[in-house]
């Protein structure tokens, strides 16, 4: 399932015409916060899709029954660029375990590459939601083999896959190389055009380098 949250009307389409925008992509700190932003919105929105139970609340003048949620999901990112998105999902889950991934593209020619797992920090996620996210669906290599990486730590009940950005070239690869159930894709827009460097277009350009600043 891919859910574009960019088709309804809503605060989030300000934020991705911001992150757009590349005349307030000179404010890398903006930039970030808008990413991390972003993270808060779609957290939200899964919220809506997780299990909860009921706990009685002691207050001052008496009892309420609140429901709250059965279980925090587990939150991963692929680093750098992630790491904005990561922390506004973590703002909302503020009770979840983390885990991390280090990709990164080798360039083979001019106009091809593999995506290569360096490393991996994450706890078991055996039965656990887990909110995989990435600013970027682009290829759609580095969601797919970082998503393939972390089973290596059990395999989750359910993922969500997160992205403030996608392809239609990325989306149709996730769509078909992930499993037909267990997975819902999060966007908040999709573009057509996709270069032979892999990026979207018009998309924003490199998240990491807009965050972070430029790679050598």
């Amino acid at each position: 399932m891919v859910i574009n949250l960019g088709t309804q009307h809503s605060i989030i389409n300000q934020l991705v015409s911001e992150l757009r925008d590349a005349d307030i992509q000179r404010d890398s700190m903006r930039f970030r916060r808008n990413l991390e932003r972003m993270g808060e919105l779609f957290a939200y929105e899964i919220s809506k899709k997780l299990k909860y139970e009921e706990k009685e609340v002691v207050t001052s003048l008496g009892t309420a029954t609140v429901p709250v949620l059965k279980e925090f999901p587990l939150l991963a990112t692929i680093l750098r660029a992630g790491l904005p998105l990561h922390q506004g999902l973590l703002n909302i889950f503020d009770r979840s375990e983390n885990a991390f991934v280090s990709a990164f593209r080798e360039h083979r020619k001019e106009d091809e590459f593999a995506v290569q797992i360096e490393y991996i920090s994450s706890p078991d996620i055996t039965d656990r939601v887990m909110i995989l996210s990435d600013p970027m669906l682009a290829t759609g290599h580095s969601l797919l083999q970082s998503y393939r990486a972390l089973l290596n730590n059990g395999k989750p009940s359910h993922t969500h896959i997160v992205s403030v950005m996608a392809s239609v070239q990325g989306l149709e690869l996730l769509k078909r190389s992930l499993p037909k159930t267990g997975i819902t894709i999060w966007v908040g827009a999709v573009d057509d055009e996709l270069t032979a460097h892999g990026y979207i277009v018009p998309g924003l350009g490199d998240a990491g380098d807009l965050a972070y600043g430029k790679k050598a």
